[in-house]
């Protein structure tokens, strides 16, 4: 009997437990070659005295686990349906853990994310880009005629786009002998921002050509508010009420019609609140409305980019995200006073929005933790960083210590790690998480 789709997702899952380690996979213990990843973790290792290669980048259990909840309870309390984006950490055991925690599905930028995200069972998926690729689509079109329970969303904001994409579509069925239209959402851009469409007229023309199609189906309306030029509360709040509007214009002239439910979504990890805001506003259509968030940083939070730019900065009540990332470099040189050089490089943090930030010393002495007060990374070569050093006590770093270090830009740093620790707080490694870029 042929496995369902649920099953051979759940054995997807279970088979990174049972992959081996081995020289692939950075920073973990080289006396640990030729265990499977479930084996390591049983072994409960400590990250500091487990046998780690330095640099090695470590998970938070704890703030994980905060992180997860916090969202998840955000996004009820606010009346939204949640697909945080994917392309964050690619990495399947946290999305599992994120539908786990109430997530209507998981947000795509490529097919080549799709594609991750089938091979281990997500079937809700929004695909936040307008897709023209043939090859692709064709393979879009025989995962939905595969799975009668696979649900895929996708932008479109150009007629020409739609033309390609009914092309292909049409290929693609006519081969099939049978399948189901692809829904698709009219993406809102702004001027100077990125991509769709700029005008509702246009809006209009894009969604007229998706119904003189019978590939696709037009269910919604979508964007994203975080690329517009000098974005401020007041230019997104404006910018979401046309885009709410522009639902609301397409519902009244019956653009939706027989749709199950009318999909409307915005939010990066900076504007969810102006998101909540003004989605809250929104007025009763002719079916249900899928109200949803698409952040994805908020997995990790971060020490840089995210924790300047959270909305819960502006709602204090409503909890705070913790970052979950810390880089542990060590010291390999004090070549002249004021300077110290670590281990860890362009090839292990992110720095294309900050410096690594330092923020704990761990002596190689004694083991013994202490603020890394006075210290800063000036730059970065591909395998060291630069640090200054200021004050009598970052004079006391020596060769041999670790440091850690806060991290900038969850998505630049995840890329780096195929295989990232999960730690508690007393350093004990609990769990792997597989990441595939």
């Amino acid at each position: 009997m042929a496995s369902t789709p649920a099953a051979i997702a759940a054995d997807a899952v279970a088979e990174l437990a049972r992959e081996r380690v081995d020289h692939r996979f950075k920073g973990l213990p080289p006396d640990a070659d030729g265990r499977t990843v479930g084996e390591l973790a049983a072994e409960r290792r400590s990250l500091f005295t487990g046998g780690f290669t330095t640099p090695v980048l470590a998970l938070s259990a704890e703030a994980l686990d905060h992180n997860l909840a916090l969202m998840e309870r955000y996004s009820e309390r606010h009346g939204l349906a949640f697909a945080p984006h994917g392309k964050t950490s690619m990495a399947p055991r946290l999305f599992e853990r994120q539908l786990d925690r109430g997530a209507w599905g998981i947000t795509a930028a490529t097919p080549a994310q799709v594609r991750v995200y089938r091979a281990f069972g997500v079937r809700r998926i929004f695909l936040a880009n307008e897709v023209v690729d043939a090859a692709a689509l064709r393979w879009l079109a025989g995962e939905l005629a595969a799975d009668p329970e696979l649900r895929i969303v996708t932008y479109v904001d150009s007629v020409r786009g739609v033309e390609l994409m009914d092309a292909a579509l049409r290929d693609a069925l006519r081969d099939a002998g049978a399948g189901r239209p692809l829904d698709v959402v009219v993406e809102l851009g702004a001027e100077g921002a990125r991509t769709g469409i700029r005008t509702e007229a246009e809006g209009e023309a894009v969604a007229d050509a998706v119904a003189a199609t019978g590939t696709l189906r037009l269910v919604g309306v979508a964007g994203y508010e975080a690329e517009i030029p000098d974005a401020d509360a007041e230019i997104v709040d404006a910018w979401l009420r046309r885009l709410t509007g522009l639902a609301v214009a397409f519902d009244k002239a019956g653009r939706f019609a027989g749709v199950e439910e009318i999909v409307v979504s915005a939010g990066g990890s900076a504007w969810f609140d102006a998101v909540a805001s003004v989605f809250a506003e929104l007025p009763p259509l002719s079916a249900p409305v899928l109200k949803l968030l698409r952040s994805g940083a908020y997995v990790t939070h971060d020490d840089g980019q995210y924790r300047r730019k959270t909305p819960f900065n502006r709602l204090p009540d409503e909890g705070a995200l913790h970052p979950a990332f810390r880089l542990w470099a060590q010291v390999v040189s004090r070549p002249e006073p004021g300077m110290a050089y670590l281990n860890a490089g362009k090839r292990d943090v992110s720095y294309d929005l900050d410096l690594p930030e330092p923020q704990v010393v761990r002596s190689a002495r004694d083991g013994s933790l202490r603020p890394a007060t006075g210290l800063t990374v000036t730059r970065l070569a591909d395998q060291h960083a630069f640090v200054s050093l200021t004050g009598e006590d970052a004079e006391r770093l020596e060769v041999g210590d670790w440091v850690g270090l806060g991290l900038s830009h969850p998505c630049t740093v995840f890329e780096k790690w195929p295989l990232i620790p999960l730690a508690t707080a007393d350093g004990t490694v609990t769990e792997y998480v597989r990441t595939f870029f």
